[in-house]
């Protein structure tokens, strides 16, 4: 294909570029080897790659060719930034071009090719960067010859972590597999470095290692200081790159005690409120290097005392011990009882706490109020009842021993119930309760209801306050039209009368409230038409006179 001289034109600045013939330059491709040329735009880089395809000629499985170089060209009219030179495949790049090429300079990428297996082997460097087109990728291929073994590791390096000193760590492994086409020969498979012996390795490779077979390396770590050790696992063989080598690293950790539980948690299930379990079992062991020094086994947490714990750790426990801890549950109420067993000791996470749960099996009483408050109430007059509903939310029966009025005024309370001798589980029964003021002014007692539940005797506080009161009754009116009546009252027979009531009196009755102790007053009753506005005139004055008390 022949080349010719393109010329594009552009404000100060002419650009010229080697590319291949092609009708209103729509086509780049040049064939292997060519050179392409991008088309810059204003204030933009352009990449040139010449060529823009490697080929190698046959090359020995697990050797390095020649280098072969491809030139990079900033064509356009703004700098080059490279944010990335990767090649893939069998082959390998170095290049001088940094991260970026000025207008109009240059760089070099040096391609080498290493086969890992005969016949055919392909691959690409990738170049990205901020011109368009990108990423730009310079084609590469290959054929692998002769016969060689070749190393693969499925790792090459090892790391163990933290571990306790003058103690082992569990093994890691390294699979070496010959992925070339000719036995491997091992001559040697050894741990070096500065901290040879604190690694050890054991291999099931033998001296060699057939085409397509592998092999494992298991290493394990044994710190005989603290702080970092190094070393690596080195092996020798007729592969390229040997010695082949696995880095191996972990950290020695002082010597201490570790605390391990059995379970971190017991459930004891449902058990009758007051009887015992049986034990169980806790074992606490010693997995650390040194020896488990034990503060105290305590049972904390809200309901600590249902359950107790014996044990045979005693002070200590060595290293690689462990020590039995009994725990048992005697439920003293029904319902979730809770408690943790906290273990004090000088390993890390102390106190190593394992929860504690059972249920216990129970009656529970509940009432429908906290208290009971009748108000006022007029003297030695009884107020009409209020009730009270006790409910057994427990699962088991609760037995009532007594249900009683006890108190400062307790004989002016009465109650009666509906509860008997017991209630079953999920039911309940009525308790009312009535209020009889012998005396003036606030009066207390309290309902003491003794049974078989937690919290036993339950009381509910009861309060009214006894007070005078007037009561006043009239005889019906006979005039026609009259829907109601108004009473009046005042502290002179002669008035003036205040209506005491705020809508019209239905009745015949009307009970003045908050008379005073000692006082005399005078009352009369008008009747109301049923236009609602027409009143008659007052009735005969009545009196009333309050005794002191």
């Amino acid at each position: 294909m022949e080349t010719a001289t393109l010329q594009r034109r552009r404000a100060n600045a002419a650009i010229l570029a080697t590319a291949c013939i092609a009708l209103a330059f729509l086509s780049t491709s040049c064939g292997a080897g060519g050179t392409v040329a991008i088309p810059a735009s204003a204030d933009a880089p352009a990449v040139a790659l010449s060529p823009i395809s490697l080929s190698f000629p046959g090359q020995a499985i697990g050797t390095s060719s020649s280098a072969q170089s491809v030139k990079l060209t900033n064509t356009g009219s703004a700098a080059l930034a490279i944010s990335g030179i990767v090649a893939s495949g069998d082959f390998g790049q170095t290049n001088n071009c940094g991260t970026g090429v000025a207008t109009g300079n240059n760089c070099t990428i040096s391609v080498t090719f290493t086969p890992t297996a005969t016949g055919t082997r392909t691959g690409a460097v990738t170049i990205t960067d901020n011109a368009s087109g990108s990423p730009h990728v310079i084609s590469l291929s290959g054929r692998g010859t002769g016969t060689a073994p070749v190393v693969s590791l499925s790792a090459t390096s090892l790391s163990f972590g933290n571990q306790a000193v003058s103690t082992t760590s569990a093994a890691r492994t390294v699979t070496l597999s010959n992925t070339g086409n000719a036995t491997l020969s091992i001559t040697t498979i050894a741990v070096t470095g500065t901290n040879a012996s604190d690694f050890a390795q054991t291999n099931t490779c033998g001296s060699s290692l057939t085409t397509g077979a592998n092999c494992t390396i298991s290493v394990t770590f044994t710190p005989s200081a603290s702080g970092t050790r190094r070393a690596s696992v080195s092996i020798t063989d007729n592969a390229s790159g040997s010695p082949q080598a696995v880095s191996l690293s972990g950290t020695g950790t002082a010597a201490a005690p570790v605390a391990n539980r059995s379970a971190t948690s017991l459930s004891f299930g449902n058990l009758s409120v007051g009887t015992t379990s049986a034990a169980q079992t806790l074992t606490l062991s010693n997995t650390g290097n040194a020896t488990l020094t034990i503060t105290s086994i305590a049972l904390t947490g809200t309901n600590a005392s249902d359950f107790a714990q014996t044990n045979t750790c005693g002070s200590s426990v060595a290293a690689g011990a462990n020590c039995a801890i009994a725990v048992t549950f005697t439920p003293s109420a029904s319902g979730t009882r809770t408690a943790s067993l906290n273990i004090t000791d000088n390993a890390s996470g102390s106190p190593q706490a394992v929860s504690l749960t059972g249920t216990g099996n129970g009656p529970v009483a509940s009432l429908s109020a906290a208290s009971l408050s009748f108000g006022n109430q007029p003297y030695d007059a009884t107020s009409a009842a209020q009730t009270l509903t006790l409910s057994n939310i427990g699962n088991a029966a609760l037995t009532i021993t007594s249900l009683a009025i006890t108190g400062t005024n307790a004989s002016e309370f009465a109650q009666t119930n509906t509860c008997g001798s017991s209630v079953a589980a999920g039911a309940n029964c009525v308790i009312a309760v009535i209020f009889t003021p012998s005396g003036l002014g606030t009066r207390t007692a309290a309902l003491s209801i003794s049974d078989n539940a937690s919290g036993s005797p339950q009381a509910v506080p009861l309060s009214g306050t006894g007070a005078h009161y007037v009561v006043l009754s009239w005889t019906a009116s006979t005039t026609a039209g009259v829907v109601g009546y108004n009473a009046h009252g005042g502290s002179a027979s002669s008035g003036p009368f205040s209506q005491l009531n705020s809508s019209p009196i239905s009745g015949t009755t009307y009970t003045a409230a908050d008379a005073q102790a000692g006082q005399t007053y005078y009352y009369v009753v008008t009747a109301i038409a049923s236009d609602s506005v027409t009143e008659s005139a007052n009735s005969n004055v009545a009196s009333a006179a309050v005794p002191s008390p």
